[in-house]
């Protein structure tokens, strides 16, 4: 530390195009790259999805990982924090069909590929600019990674060889949910549940003795496909008709009446129709009740003929209307009521979903449900409530997870089926398969063909991003990097909305391949929102595109905005006015900075009372701010540091100083006190704050105290030798308030002598400083 020389800031004001010129700085350094040492801390970072406008609000979140990555290597961690993208699966097929009105299904799959990777290029870059300016440490070189690359869907492939191998995957024709728009399989996970207004239909079933039974369904367009009716067993308006056959309206079949603890006797009229397939509930009741069920609608959402040929090929909707007027016709539909009621949506498109039977790959995770809750007690949540998010979820868990999907952009599955015995062919690890287009080079082991029919379909894109802390830490390809790794810390940051997803499909998928937990410690951030509360979207006009906004501010600021104001796992709101604040704050740090730097940093001198005071507040300051760091709570640590470097350190220990520092009326020794106070207090501001606000503290830094980059520092140890005089600081505050009150009510100067002014007894031991700085005169 550059010690007796005499430091000079020169620009008079902090400027964002000093940001732009740490950053290059930083592309000629390595102390963000991770290298080997004792402790590792592992970030797995969430792979952000390239899209052509990346908001503020999700670009900012970004900042807060870095907060950790940056925190944690100046506690003495061997950091592993890699730059990612994601790029698979259904999001960029859907902005091409929606906007560059590209049809995949019409369109050569080489083309459509080649088109979908062009255009994430694009996004990629762009989105990988904009962590870079907002000073986002994450190493873009060595550990840069794209869940699309070759080598990423090499790895995914291989993932899915070892658990084909171990029997977890294996294939079967059965109900699934469908969304007809994208026409493909999802997941459980991908539907999302949407109150919309509807009605329900009141249908008249006949009993085997003639009797009215009112049936309630939402989903009149199904009965062709009813199978049983079910009633409470406990309903006494219904208990006569157990074990008995009520005809289906318009179908002339009768099903038998079974009495069910599922149905809600509270719900219409407490008589439901069990139809394939209004839902996956109704699936499960097909199977405990061990039912035949019907192919009642198809890949492009339209009935089949088993509904009957008149309403055969309509869509749902259509059908609805159809079945509806064709059972007033007959005298069939007693009443219709309107209501409202949770639709479920695929969250990609949001198009209501469809139970569509077809044949599909599936990856066990039912019979792991036990493990999973295990693993979910074993990690720490910070905040610990989004543990409970996590086991509710896998307490929900009903089916096993259909990985397969038929659309384009995506890992290719990679298996084949030999074309004369049927054998299964899997590959992986070798190379990047593509089967759609390319031969697996080999003789079926069975049978001895060469003749081979590639798999066309892809995988769930969860299926590349659930293994991203096993592709980081070199799993299955980097022993050495794997076994540290391993060892370390690991840390999954993420937002509440994928704990459903992406930490359920990690855990799961890491415990399939490794039988160990997936992470250490998962931290969750909020969302950010609008300045009224509401989340940032196209529809609602308030998108920001965060390149203009830190051009306008600079990223410290943007940053120092989000630690004060996000506490971990809660949303917060973006506002530009708050931001500019903390531009204000910003420039503050370099005019004190500045100031400090007018004055040499001597050798440690005796230092005089005031000097002891503020030195025992920076040995408190940095305990809780690095406490606060260790526990992930940033905006304690930001607010503290905020308040101390404005209101105490700036506001009354400078202002106190100041006579001093510059020999005025004070010998040399104390002038040289003061000096020393005033570059250790900053040095260890700075230090402190390097986390949060990187491009001005290092800047700083490397001008005063220090050839290298401040963010290769280690965070400092409380200074030696002084006495905890903490508890003078209120009483300092208000004495020092009260002198320039009454300065200002005199009308005297704020540097013009004072009479009338006593020291406080409890301010004793500060009497020469407190009378010389505020000039009080004797009276």
């Amino acid at each position: 530390m550059r010690v007796g020389y005499t430091p000079k800031i020169e620009e008079k004001r902090w400027s964002v195009d000093f940001e732009r010129q740490i950053i290059e700085t930083w592309k000629h350094e390595d102390w963000w790259r991770y290298k080997e040492g004792e402790k590792v801390f592992v970030i797995d970072t969430p792979p952000p999805y390239p899209a052509p406008l990346w908001h503020l609000g999700a670009a900012i979140s970004y900042t807060m990982q870095d907060f950790i990555a940056r925190s944690r290597r100046m506690m003495g961690y061997s950091v592993l924090y890699p730059m990612c993208m994601d790029g698979n699966g259904l999001p960029i097929e859907y902005y091409l069909e929606k906007y560059e009105k590209v049809d995949p299904f019409s369109m050569d799959r080489e083309a459509f590929v080649k088109l979908c990777r062009e255009t994430l290029r694009k996004w990629k870059e762009n989105m990988k600019n904009i962590q870079i300016r907002y000073l986002i440490s994450s190493d873009h070189r060595e550990h840069y990674y794209e869940t699309d690359m070759d080598e990423y869907r090499k790895f995914t492939q291989l993932t899915f060889k070892l658990l084909w191998e171990r029997g977890y995957i294996y294939e079967d024709k059965r109900p699934n949910i469908w969304c007809p728009k994208c026409r493909t399989t999802i997941a459980q996970s991908e539907v999302e549940y949407k109150e919309e207004k509807g009605k329900l239909y009141i249908i008249r079933y006949i009993s085997e003795d003639g009797e009215e039974v009112p049936v309630a369904t939402t989903r009149p367009e199904l009965l062709a496909g009813c199978m049983a009716v079910l009633v409470h067993p406990e309903d006494d308006r219904y208990k006569h008709l157990h074990g008995k056959k009520v005809k289906v309206p318009l179908y002339d079949r009768e099903v038998p009446v079974i009495p069910h603890p599922s149905v809600d006797p509270s719900f219409g009229t407490g008589v439901m129709h069990l139809c394939s397939f209004g839902d996956m509930d109704d699936v499960r009741l097909f199977r405990e009740l061990k039912l035949t069920s019907l192919e009642l609608v198809d890949k492009d959402g339209r009935l089949t003929e088993a509904a009957g040929k008149e309403l055969a090929g309509l869509t749902t909707k259509e059908a609805r209307e159809k079945i509806v007027e064709l059972l007033k016709e007959k005298g069939l539909l007693i009443e219709e009521r309107e209501i409202t009621h949770n639709v479920p949506l695929h969250e990609r498109c949001n198009t209501p979903v469809e139970i569509v039977t077809m044949e599909e790959l599936y990856l066990k995770q039912v019979e792991f449900k036990r493990d999973l809750m295990k693993i979910a007690d074993e990690m720490e949540f910070i905040p610990d409530r989004y543990r409970n998010h996590l086991k509710l979820w896998i307490e929900s868990v009903s089916m096993d997870w259909p990985i397969s999907r038929r659309r384009f952009y995506g890992t290719e599955v990679p298996l084949w089926t030999c074309k004369k015995c049927g054998y299964k062919l899997v590959k992986g690890g070798e190379k990047y398969w593509r089967p759609w287009k390319e031969d697996p080079g080999e003789r079926c082991p069975k049978c001895g063909a060469e003749e081979w029919e590639g798999d066309k379909r892809v995988l769930d894109t969860w299926m590349d991003s659930s293994i991203t802390i096993l592709f980081i830490t070199g799993w299955n390809r980097n022993p050495s990097l794997f076994e540290r790794a391993w060892r370390g810390i690991k840390l999954r940051p993420q937002g509440y909305d994928i704990i459903r997803t992406w930490l359920y499909y990690t855990i799961l998928r890491v415990f399939q391949l490794t039988g160990d937990k997936a992470f250490d410690m998962v931290f969750i951030n909020g969302m950010g929102l609008d300045k009224h509360g509401r989340k940032m979207s196209k529809r609602y006009g308030n998108v920001i595109d965060p390149m203009e906004v830190v051009e306008k501010y600079g990223a410290d600021a943007i940053r120092l905005w989000l630690a004060m104001e996000a506490s971990p796992g809660e949303n917060y709101r973006v506002n530009e006015e708050k931001i500019a604040g903390m531009q204000r704050f910003v420039t503050k740090l370099w005019n004190i900075a500045r100031y400090v730097s007018m004055f040499p940093y001597p050798e440690r001198p005796p230092l005089r009372p005031i000097d002891k005071w503020i030195l025992s507040e920076i040995n408190k300051l940095t305990k809780e701010v690095i406490s606060y760091y260790e526990e992930f709570r940033f905006n304690e640590a930001a607010k503290r540091l905020y308040s101390f470097t404005w209101n105490i350190f700036a506001d009354h220990y400078i202002e106190l100083t100041k006579g001093r520092a510059k020999g005025e009326g004070w010998n040399e020794e104390d002038a040289k006190a003061a000096w020393w106070t005033l570059h250790t207090a900053l040095k260890y501001i700075l230090l402190l704050f390097a986390p949060i606000i990187p491009a001005i503290t290092d800047t700083i830094w490397r001008k005063l105290y220090g050839k290298g980059p401040i963010h290769a520092e280690i965070f400092p140890a409380p200074i030696e030798s002084i006495e905890d005089l903490t508890g003078y600081t209120e009483k300092i505050r208000a004495f020092d308030s009260m002198v320039w009150k009454t300065k200002k009510e005199r009308g005297i100067k704020f540097y013009e002598p004072i009479e009338g002014i006593d020291i406080p007894e409890e301010l004793e031991i500060f009497r020469e400083d407190l009378i010389k700085a505020h000039k009080i005169l004797s009276p």
